[in-house]
């Protein structure tokens, strides 16, 4: 009886409760929080309401809705296979890799119907536009060119769907299986032209190199000789003026012993060896006309004539000249 009378007399505030935490529930259901690079397309009684950037947003219940998550980064799509026919009538397999971004999430949302879809036939049919203007060489040879037509013409055409299409490449380009096979068979042979080429380089710089190794020790050897003479000449050319220097002191000691031997004869008294240079000195000086009389005793041997001759001799040479 008394959690009866307790229940009927609190239901109002029981009533209460449940519909401020049943709120509070939907308030907090209702928060959307959105990541960096998205932005989310709401919708308000089913018409574009805003774009909701990153942050705390609240969506009120029943009435708004996300329509869209739209990410802004950069994406890569990587589209099959399209057989194209080129302008020689060569039909190959080309895929593309297509470079993109968001620009305008309203526009995304609403400009088109799948987008990557759409991007992809139409880079298809821009693809076939572009190759059917080209032969399969220059095909082949023009990928850059390629690129940035298709790059230009998908971006032109993608804007009005809020894209920005930054780059466009082509991954992969397959003509037939002959036309694979002769290619190949070029290419073998361009290889093998070019090891042959390079093999005949490789032998012209070897031999060159042997050449220059040859001649660099033809003239380091002539260097070497060359110097080896001029060291002997001069090895000979000091030897010889050592030898006459020694023979010219030689020369000079010999007249300095001479001269001393003179000095010494006419200060001491003359010994017979002496006295009979010294007659054959004054006979050489009688025969130049510088004696005023010649002595010659009778015996010129006999060792008392022959001192006094040298004695009158010496008297004659020191009386005074007329």
């Amino acid at each position: 009886m008394l959690l009866t009378a307790f229940f009927a007399g609190s239901g109002p505030l029981i009533a209460a409760l449940i519909l401020i935490v049943f709120l509070v529930i939907v308030i907090v259901s209702n928060i959307r929080i959105v990541p960096q690079a998205n932005v989310y397309v709401i919708e308000r009684l089913g018409t574009f309401y805003q774009e909701w950037h990153t942050g705390p947003h609240w969506l009120i219940p029943f009435i708004d809705r996300v329509a869209k998550v739209v990410t802004i980064k950069e994406q890569v799509v990587d589209f099959k296979p399209q057989p194209v026919i080129t302008k020689d009538n060569v039909t190959m397999q080309i895929d593309t890799v297509v470079f993109f971004q968001v620009t305008d999430a309203k526009q995304y949302t609403y400009g088109v119907e799948r987008p990557m879809a759409a991007i992809e036939n139409l880079s298809a049919t821009t693809l076939r536009n572009i190759i059917g203007e080209m032969e399969l060489d220059a095909t082949l040879t023009s990928r850059d060119v390629i690129n940035t037509k298709i790059t230009a013409i998908l971006d032109q055409a993608t804007d009005r769907w809020g894209i920005k299409v930054n780059r466009v490449e082509l991954k992969n380009i397959l003509p037939p299986r002959e036309i694979q096979d002769a290619m190949e068979k070029q290419m073998k042979a361009e290889r093998e032209r070019r090891e042959k080429i390079l093999q005949a380089e490789g032998e012209k710089k070897s031999a060159i190199l042997v050449a220059e190794g040859e001649k660099e020790s033809k003239i380091l050897r002539a260097q070497a000789d060359k110097e080896s003479q001029i060291l002997a000449a001069e090895a000979e050319k000091q030897a010889m003026l050592l030898r006459a220097e020694a023979i010219r002191q030689q020369k000079m000691l010999e007249a300095e012993g001479e001269s001393e031997a003179l000095r010494r004869l006419n200060e001491s008294e003359p010994t017979e060896r002496i006295i009979q240079l010294r007659s054959i000195e004054a006979f050489e000086r009688a025969a130049d006309g510088r004696a005023t009389k010649i002595i010659i005793p009778s015996e010129i041997q006999g060792l008392a004539s022959l001192t006094a001759a040298l004695k009158g001799i010496a008297s004659n040479d020191n009386s005074p000249k007329q």
